[in-house]
C-alpha cells in the first residue's frame, strides 16, 4: 500500500492548518494514518501530542467552548470527527497577532476524515450539526484546570457565525459564564514563526 502525505491547507489565520487525511478504501471498508507525527513534521507541525479526548454529544446544536489553556500549560489540538459533524471554530488570542481578535471556522466530519491542526494561543470550540456526534482530538499539554479559560460563545466583538439557524445552542454551565474579548487579557504572545506551525 502506497502511504500518501498528510496535505494541508494554510488557513487564513497563521498557524492554523486543515489536514485532508489520506483513506484508503477497499470492498472491506477504509483504513488511514490518522496521526504520524512524521508527516506532521514535514508540513511544519514540531508539537509533541502528549494525551488524547473524547467528546461525545448526544444533540445536534451542542456546543463547547471558546475554550483555551494559558500558560505554562497552554495546548495546541489536532481535531478530527469520527461520528457524525461539527462546525470547529479557532479564535486568535495572540497578543500581537495580525489577526487578533478574528476567527474561522470549517466543517469537520467523519465523511471528509479532515483534521483542524489549532496552535497555542488560540480559543477553540465546536458545535455539533448531528446527533450523536463523537470527537477525538490530541493535545500537547496535559489537562490542568488552574489554566483553563475561554471566551464566550457569542460574543459580539468576535461574531463568530454558528449554523445555528436561530436557535440556542445546547450549553454547559461553566460555557454560559464565560467572559467576553473585551474583558480579557491575553497570556499568549505572537510572534512570527507561528505563521508557519513551529515552535519558537
Amino acid at each position: 500500500m502506497n502511504v500518501a502525505k498528510f496535505r494541508n491547507e494554510k488557513l487564513s489565520l497563521p498557524g492554523l492548518m486543515l489536514f485532508d487525511t489520506p483513506k484508503f478504501t477497499d470492498d472491506r471498508g477504509a483504513f488511514s494514518e490518522t496521526f504520524n507525527a512524521r508527516r506532521l513534521l514535514e508540513a511544519g507541525v514540531e508539537d509533541d501530542f502528549v494525551q488524547d479526548n473524547f467528546a461525545f454529544s448526544d444533540k445536534a446544536g451542542t456546543l463547547r467552548g471558546l475554550h483555551f489553556q494559558c500558560p505554562p500549560h497552554a495546548q495546541a489540538k489536532l481535531v478530527r470527527v469520527i461520528r457524525g459533524r461539527i462546525w470547529d471554530v479557532a479564535v486568535d488570542l495572540r497578543e500581537g497577532s495580525p489577526t487578533f481578535g478574528q476567527w474561522e471556522g470549517v466543517e469537520l466530519s467523519a465523511e471528509n476524515w479532515d483534521q483542524l491542526y489549532v496552535p497555542v494561543g488560540f480559543a477553540h470550540g465546536y458545535v455539533t450539526l448531528e446527533d450523536m456526534t463523537e470527537v477525538f482530538y490530541k493535545v500537547t499539554d496535559f489537562y490542568a484546570p488552574q489554566c483553563e479559560g475561554g471566551v464566550i460563545w457569542n460574543d459580539p466583538q468576535l461574531a463568530v457565525q454558528w449554523p445555528l439557524e436561530g436557535k440556542l445552542p445546547h450549553l454547559s454551565e461553566k460555557d454560559e459564564r464565560l467572559t467576553q474579548l473585551a474583558a480579557f487579557r491575553s497570556p499568549f504572545q505572537y510572534d512570527n514563526t507561528q505563521a508557519t506551525g513551529k515552535r519558537s
